[in-house]
């Protein structure tokens, strides 16, 4: 068997509870294109409601360990996607791709520091983009009281505003203008359910 040395990309998913993380992921997986894309999720708390959502999607989810993957269990995103590679290369799986779902607690920067810096992953791994759902109806009141919403804004590549069809457009742009200031470079896109 050739081991596969081409480095996989890696997407960040992130949001708050109720922004349209779990909408957006079963959206990305339904694509054929998606079909050899393994799925790590991580909740804040003992019970991964998401994971259960998912893994009718794809049974290619495994759930990362209690507490945020961020601040505490960076050895559990190691050892996940070392276990990845490892059944890839021994044919029991084909990995092409894996998508990080984090908490809505998560500051992100961890694990793109971890996916860059481990002196395996590496050269296994890049990071693709990181995309975060925001959604319209509270999305000001996050970025003011949740410190890790501004750490998710600014890392992003893709902003994913949610539920526009509940607030006025006024509002949608207003919120656009704010997380375009705090994060210039990103994509903003306005949607009613995150796909």
């Amino acid at each position: 068997m050739t081991r596969n040395t081409t480095k996989r990309p890696v997407i960040v998913v992130t949001g708050f509870l109720g922004s349209g993380k779990t909408t957006l992921l079963r959206s990305i997986l339904s694509a054929p294109s998606m079909e050899y894309t393994a799925v790590l999720v991580n909740e804040f708390g003992k019970v991964g409601l998401d994971h259960h959502l998912l893994r009718k999607v794809d049974e290619n989810i495994r759930l990362l360990g209690g507490g945020c993957l961020c601040c505490t269990v960076r050895e559990d995103l190691v050892k996940a996607l070392l276990d990845l590679l490892d059944m890839d290369q021994r044919g029991m799986i084909k990995l092409e791709r894996v998508i990080i779902e984090t908490s809505g607690l998560a500051d992100p920067a961890p694990i793109l520091f971890t996916v860059l810096t481990d002196p395996i992953l590496q050269h296994h791994f890049y990071i693709e983009c990181v995309i975060v759902t925001i959604d319209a109806v509270n999305g000001h009141l996050h970025l003011d009281h949740q410190p890790e919403s501004i750490k998710q804004v600014v890392v992003a590549d893709k902003i994913i505003v949610t539920k526009t069809d509940l607030v006025t457009s006024e509002d949608v742009e207003n919120l656009s203008t704010r997380l375009h200031s705090i994060n210039p470079t990103a994509k903003i896109i306005k949607s009613v359910y995150a796909d």
